[in-house]
């Protein structure tokens, strides 16, 4: 076996640790054990300096301890070291929308969507700031997008519903909200916005008569 031989099995078995201290990481974040995710991510970083997954663990973990500033100086490591790392945008944006500041916030999540289309995250904080902003169109788009990839998503939809509902885009708003209620009769949120929206198209109806 040469050198590089060596070297690429070296490299794959580095990675391999990595991404398994990373997952371990996961593992602990999701059921609340922060000290021990962090432990993992930490060992991950030192496996894998290069590897931007360590970081964004490490920047989840202090986003969930309220530590903002080392929460941003973890995503930030993680963008430095992979720029189109799409997890650590979004949590830069999350941070941004902490902060009230709501066009830096709505560019990170766009700017994540840009590299992962299917982030969940980052398209329902797009859905949420672009409520607070009163701009629907770009992020109608992604959902859109979205849908057409996960037609199921309920919750997206719901989303996409009420951006639709804002835009004053009642007859697609209406169509959406029937397949929410076809899909979960149980949802009555769906249900509420749909008496609402069909409110506001007899009155458009009556208006034109």
């Amino acid at each position: 076996m040469d050198v590089t031989t060596n070297d690429a099995a070296e490299f794959e078995n580095t990675t391999q640790r990595c991404e398994l201290l990373c997952e371990l990481g996961d593992c602990y974040t999701s059921v609340g054990r922060y000290a021990d995710a962090r432990r993992c991510y930490e060992q991950a970083a030192t496996v894998g300096p290069d590897e931007a997954g360590p970081y964004v663990g490490l920047g989840v973990v202090a986003l969930q301890e309220n530590d903002v500033e080392n929460a941003e100086l973890s995503f930030r490591v993680a963008c430095r070291l992979d720029g189109g790392c799409a997890k650590a945008y979004a949590g830069l944006a999350m941070i941004a929308q902490q902060r009230n500041r709501g066009r830096q916030a709505f560019d990170l999540y766009l700017k994540s969507l840009e590299q992962d289309v299917d982030n969940l995250t980052a398209l329902l904080g797009l859905f949420q700031v672009s409520c607070m902003m009163g701009s629907f169109a770009e992020v109608i788009r992604h959902l859109e997008a979205y849908l057409r990839v996960h037609p199921g998503d309920t919750s997206v939809m719901f989303c996409l519903a009420t951006l639709y509902t804002r835009d004053s885009r009642l007859s697609e708003a209406r169509r959406m909200l029937r397949d929410i209620v076809a899909a979960d009769p149980e949802n009555q949120d769906a249900a509420n916005l749909l008496e609402e929206v069909e409110r506001g198209l007899n009155s458009r109806a009556s208006a034109t008569t």
